[in-house]
């Protein structure tokens, strides 16, 4: 807490009067990156897509583009549940929570609007492979995970694998 009060030029007295302690203040952070999370996974989806195929590609396309960043961190949301894995009622996991179960939703409806089957175990399966990607790619540093989840997704929505 003495570093953000230094960097924001505020007290200490001051971020504890808006924050009950520092976990409740990462969950405010992680609440306000959702908003913005969740923006950028429905920016990723080509709106001209017409299909589930067209939508999945898409998204991987971005996702390859995300990942090939230097330096690459994955997803926070990720990264801090897996951090907080002894502490299942830390709020900033609940936090994370509510965001992967928004993007979760996010995809059951456009994959539902696209015309998927059973649309939402194909978001839940979607999700898995996104999932994985995000964790073996911050693992081996190896964007080869991401062709393979993509040509995975590839078959799960209908298509063939590019």
């Amino acid at each position: 807490m003495d570093a953000i009060a230094s960097a924001t030029g505020v007290t200490k007295k001051t971020l504890y009067y808006h924050f009950e302690s520092k976990d409740g203040l990462v969950a405010a952070l992680m609440e306000h990156q959702q908003a913005q999370a969740l923006a950028l996974f429905q920016g990723w989806a080509d709106p001209a897509a017409k299909d589930p195929v067209a939508f999945g590609r898409s998204l991987f396309r971005k996702f390859t583009d995300w990942a090939s960043r230097s330096p690459w961190y994955g997803s926070g949301f990720t990264r801090l549940t897996m951090e907080l894995a002894d502490l299942p009622g830390h709020p900033a996991r609940s936090a994370a929570h509510r965001h992967k179960t928004e993007v979760e939703r996010w995809f059951s409806a456009e994959l539902g609007r696209l015309g998927q089957e059973n649309p939402e175990e194909s978001a839940r399966q979607l999700m898995l492979l996104i999932e994985g990607c995000l964790s073996l790619v911050l693992i081996h540093q190896d964007l080869s995970y991401v062709l393979s989840a993509a040509s995975a997704a590839d078959r799960l929505l209908g298509g063939e694998a590019e």
